[in-house]
């Protein structure tokens, strides 16, 4: 399988030992890449620079634009494009990113109650209060009259394994694809964090001015936490799609999101936990 250059960046190679009950043998094995990504914020203040680190994540390296701007906007820090001059990372350290918001534009920044260092499998374990996580979407109370086909469900997963090229290869990313209404795949982002990847998938939609995602389909390679159906709001979505379980609480927010939450897709059997109407027996 070939790669690209940003997908290279993502694995890295390991001499192991492959143990069985008869014998043992020496072997390369890939491993997904997991590096820290200190995220900072530049903005403009009472005619003063400032630069400031809003979050440290462990992360796949690869589209850290895409992480910083999809971060800063599910956490309400930014609502839209126009409120980004640019994204840059450190030409000092790779493993920093600026986000340089336009002049005009102050953002509010102390209702960020997140601890400084957020872990690859959690994004708000550092949150103070379950009321300081339900961060409020523009396009959550959007109407819409959505209707998708079972068959077109049930044919999102074997399009994500076909779409997961460094998951094929190292068994430890998570993955966050879009697909249109009709089943068609869109764009996916993978990373080790869950959150981080639908964080590359609404960032890249976010600079690319698709926003809001209200007649897209969203896949997530595993269960759907509180958080990414947190994410997922912000940006518009309306019908969700797990292969994993969804929790108690990522079940109640999509209740009042007004959003369809699907989970454990097989081949031939789904379960709809809210928004059935959506979904047709067709």
């Amino acid at each position: 399988m070939k790669f690209n250059e940003m997908e290279i960046s993502a694995i890295a190679q390991q001499r192991i030992r492959i143990v069985t009950s008869s014998d043992s043998q020496d072997a390369e094995d890939d491993l997904a890449v997991e590096e820290p990504l200190e995220i900072q914020l530049g903005f403009t203040e009472f005619g003063k620079k400032i630069k400031k680190s809003i979050s440290v994540t462990m992360r796949t390296p690869g589209n850290d634009d895409e992480l910083a701007a999809g971060f800063l906007f599910t956490e309400g820090i930014i609502t839209e494009k126009g409120q980004v001059n640019a994204v840059n990372n450190d030409v000092f350290d790779e493993n920093k990113v600026v986000v340089n918001l336009t002049e005009d534009f102050v953002p509010q920044i102390n209702s960020l109650e997140r601890n400084f260092y957020t872990t690859s499998s959690c994004g708000v374990c550092g949150k103070a209060s379950i009321d300081a996580i339900k961060t409020v979407s523009a396009y959550q109370q959007n109407d819409n009259t959505l209707l998708v086909s079972r068959k077109v469900i049930f044919s999102l997963k074997d399009q994500l394994h076909l779409q997961q090229s460094i998951f094929e290869t190292t068994g430890g990313l998570h993955a966050s694809a879009l697909f249109d209404l009709h089943g068609k795949f869109i764009t996916l982002r993978e990373d080790v964090g869950r959150h981080n990847a639908l964080d590359k998938l609404i960032g890249n939609a976010l600079l690319n001015d698709l926003l809001p995602l209200a007649n897209h389909i969203l896949l997530l390679s595993g269960r759907a936490s509180f958080e990414l159906i947190q994410k997922a709001g912000m940006a518009g979505i309306k019908i969700v799609v797990a292969i994993g379980a969804p929790s108690s609480l990522a079940v109640k927010l999509a209740e009042e999101s007004n959003m369809t939450l699907i989970g454990f897709l097989k081949n031939n059997k789904f379960n709809i936990y809210s928004g059935f109407e959506r979904i047709s027996e067709l």
